[in-house]
């Protein structure tokens, strides 16, 4: 099938369509053509910290500050969320696909080895901190919502860390350095 796409500022042009059945992977297929901020998810202390590299961050409230974050609850993050009801949404820059690629499972890293070879502090909830993130929303749980196979956290924003430079995009299996 072919779509004929027109705008005030152009000449129609002729572009192919793919219809794809609503299903599991058609979906993951559409949503990876999404271009998504990559920030990782951090909570626990000492033994018991985890973490996972997420797309699915995003303010949920400026007034009052709340986050919005959704992680699959098969995760071996959520459990962790669950018990200390903090997390840190930490923004990552291009210089941190190393961190990324750790925190989503690659090489099969889990729990506190995930976070040996950076330096991570606390803010007020206690909350892991990659220390040169882009930005880092430091939370505590207000709600955890479970639905389906994630789990979606509101969190209230207990303190803002900035360092400054430019996030890393994620978009159909690719990070992409925003300049």
């Amino acid at each position: 099938m072919n779509v004929f796409i027109a705008s005030e500022f152009s000449e129609p042009r002729l572009r192919p369509v793919s219809d794809r059945p609503a299903d599991t992977a058609g979906l993951k297929e559409a949503l990876r053509t999404l271009g998504g901020g990559v920030s990782v998810i951090t909570a626990g202390e000492g033994a018991e910290r985890s973490g996972a590299t997420v797309t699915s961050a995003t303010a949920l409230s400026v007034d009052p500050p709340r986050m919005l974050v959704s992680l699959n609850r098969s995760s071996s993050t959520w459990p962790v969320v669950e018990r200390y009801r903090h997390f840190a949404v930490n923004v990552i820059g291009a210089a941190h696909q190393e961190i990324a690629n750790r925190f989503a499972g690659i090489g099969g890293l889990k729990g506190p080895e995930r976070y040996v070879g950076a330096e991570w502090t606390r803010l007020a909830s206690g909350a892991p901190v990659l220390e040169d993130a882009v930005a880092a929303l430091d939370c505590e749980v207000e709600e955890a919502i479970e639905r389906h196979s994630h789990v979606i956290l509101i969190g209230r924003v207990l303190s803002i860390r900035l360092s400054g430079g430019s996030s890393l995009l994620y978009q159909n299996g690719k990070y992409h350095a925003v300049t």
